[in-house]
């Protein structure tokens, strides 16, 4: 059975957002250039709440020039079944990104957490299509993208 995701993206000026994704789109920058240490501190500096920060984070992310080179981090739960690593590579060589990196955990209590990094500067197919087919591939539990 496929997982069903239909997520639908929208390019939106940053003026026409409502201020609390702005906030948390800048609390996350702080987060990752090291100017905040805790999720308590960033949400402090932009002046919103913790759970402000947590609710809206993984659905505001700053759009990137989509036609230079960048680097995709996913963090995918996988089904501890033979073959299903293969299919999630095999998306991906479809798509032509290229993988740099791929760790593995030990798989427990039936699932086994891979993330992986690319470079999606040759990818025939959006990065958005290719979350989709990730989260369509059969054995995969969830896809997260922890940066890019």
């Amino acid at each position: 059975m496929q997982n069903v995701y239909d997520p639908k993206f929208y390019l939106v000026e940053a003026d026409m957002l409502p201020e609390i994704f702005v906030k948390v789109a800048k609390a996350k920058e702080l987060l990752e250039t090291g100017e905040a240490t805790t999720v308590a501190d960033a949400a402090n500096i932009v002046g919103i709440s913790r759970s402000a920060f947590y609710k809206y984070k993984d659905s505001i992310t700053p759009f990137q020039d989509l036609k230079r080179g960048r680097i995709i981090t996913f963090q995918i739960t996988l089904r501890d079944k033979m073959g299903i690593l293969s299919s999630v590579l095999a998306v991906f060589a479809n798509t032509g990104a290229n993988i740099l990196t791929i760790n593995q955990s030990i798989p427990i209590n039936g699932t086994a957490l891979v993330t992986i990094s690319a470079e999606t500067t040759n990818m025939v197919i959006s990065s958005e299509d290719l979350l989709q087919d990730l989260h369509n591939t059969i054995g995969v539990k969830k896809v997260d993208v922890l940066a890019g």
